[in-house]
C-alpha cells in the first residue's frame, strides 16, 4: 500500500513548476489530487498526468486572494472530493523592484497572493480538518523569507509571512492532529529561473554550497516527507531546500 493512499491532497498553483511537480509527486505515491489554479485549463495537463497515475484528480479555478473565490472553490473540493487530507499553499508571484519605485499595487499583488491567499486556503479548510482531528498543511515560503533580498522587498515580506502564519497555525492546530510546517526553497530551475541570464546564474551558483539550482522535485520531495506518516510528530518547522544557502 502507498503512503498516501485513500487520501485527498489540495495543492494551490499546480499549473506548473513547483506546484505541478508536488501534485504529481503526491499523487505517485497514491494521494489523489485537487490541482487549483486561476482556471482550470492552467491544471489540465497535471489533472491528466495525475489520472495516468492511477489516481482521481480534479481542476478547480481559483483567485487565492478573494474570499469568496476561496470559499466557492473550497466548498466544490468538499462536495466533489468528499473530505480533504492535505494542503499544499504552493501558489505565489514575484513583482521585483527597488523599495523606492515599488508601486503600491505591485506591493498589494504579491502580499495578496502568496501571504493572504495563503491564509485565505488555510482559513477555509480549517473547520474541515478540526472537525476530522487529522491533515497536514504544508506552506511553501522562500529563504528569501528568512534572508531577505534586494529588488524583492514584497516578496520577502510575503514569505517572511507565510513563515510566521505557519508557526502559529501550527500551535493552534496541534491538539487536533494537524500538523503545519513550511518549505523555503532556494534558487530552484523554473520559468522564472530560465529568465535569467547565464551570468545571473553562475553569480547565484557562487552562493550555493552545493553548487547547482535545486529541481522542483527536490521541493516536492520535502512536501511528500511533510505529508506522510513519518512526519507525524513534526509541526511548526521550515525546512530550507536549498542547497545549503542559508545555513
Amino acid at each position: 500500500m502507498k503512503q498516501l493512499e485513500n487520501q485527498i491532497a489540495v495543492v494551490t498553483g499546480a499549473g506548473r513548476g513547483i506546484g505541478r511537480a508536488i501534485a504529481l509527486k503526491l499523487a505517485a505515491h497514491g494521494a489523489d489530487i485537487v490541482a487549483v489554479d486561476l482556471k482550470p485549463e492552467f491544471v489540465q495537463e497535471t489533472v491528466e498526468e495525475a489520472r495516468k497515475l492511477g489516481r482521481k484528480a480534479w481542476a478547480v479555478a481559483a483567485n487565492v486572494s478573494e474570499a469568496a473565490s476561496v470559499e466557492a472553490a473550497v466548498e466544490q473540493i468538499l462536495q466533489e472530493a468528499g473530505r480533504v487530507d492535505i494542503l499544499v499553499n504552493n501558489a505565489g508571484i514575484t513583482k521585483d523592484g527597488l523599495v523606492m519605485r515599488m508601486s503600491e499595487a505591485d506591493w498589494d499583488a504579491v502580499l495578496d497572493i502568496n501571504l493572504k491567499g495563503t491564509f485565505l486556503f488555510t482559513k477555509a479548510f480549517s473547520r474541515p480538518l478540526l472537525k476530522q482531528k487529522s491533515g497536514r498543511i504544508v506552506n511553501i515560503a522562500s529563504v528569501i523569507g528568512l534572508i531577505g533580498n534586494a529588488g524583492q522587498c514584497n516578496y520577502a515580506a510575503s514569505k517572511a509571512g507565510v513563515i510566521g502564519l505557519t508557526k502559529s497555525c501550527a500551535r493552534e492546530f496541534a491538539s487536533r492532529g494537524i500538523t503545519v510546517n513550511a518549505i523555503a526553497p532556494g534558487f530552484i530551475q523554473t520559468a522564472m529561473t530560465d529568465k535569467l541570464s547565464q551570468e545571473q546564474k553562475d553569480a547565484i551558483i557562487r552562493q550555493i554550497p552545493l553548487a547547482s539550482l535545486g529541481q522542483a522535485e527536490d521541493v516536492a520531495e520535502a512536501v511528500l516527507f511533510f505529508a506522510s506518516p513519518a512526519a507525524h510528530y513534526v509541526t511548526g518547522q521550515v525546512l530550507a531546500v536549498d542547497g545549503g544557502m542559508v545555513m
